[in-house]
């Protein structure tokens, strides 16, 4: 049986890019839910730092992931992540010590 994968990552965005990318990102959200070995894939914005937005994933394996970044709008965004962003991504890799949600919520 294959190992899920999950992290969290956290975009520090530029102020004036902030409200652009959480358009860019929200319209990415169901699509990616729907690709094939998606678990969970939450995307959240920090109430107290509006620029920073927090995505959680988890992935049926790392080559599901890896399908999913390598889609052309995926690729697309991580050469140009650094026009939205003040820094580059913090991703912490992440294991599951429960087992998903077989229900919605």
């Amino acid at each position: 049986m294959t190992q899920a994968y999950g992290f969290i990552l956290h975009a520090h965005t530029r102020p004036e890019k902030s409200d652009e990318f959480e358009a860019l990102f929200r319209a990415y959200v169901e699509p990616s839910r729907a690709e094939e070995g998606c678990i969970e894939y939450h995307m959240l914005r920090d109430a107290q730092d509006p620029t920073l937005f927090i995505f959680y994933e988890v992935w049926q394996s790392r080559a599901h992931l890896d399908v999913h970044s390598a889609l052309p709008h995926m690729r697309r965004f991580h050469e140009n992540r650094m026009d939205y962003l003040r820094r580059d991504f913090e991703i912490r890799e992440i294991e599951m010590l429960s087992p998903p949600r077989t229900t919605g919520l």
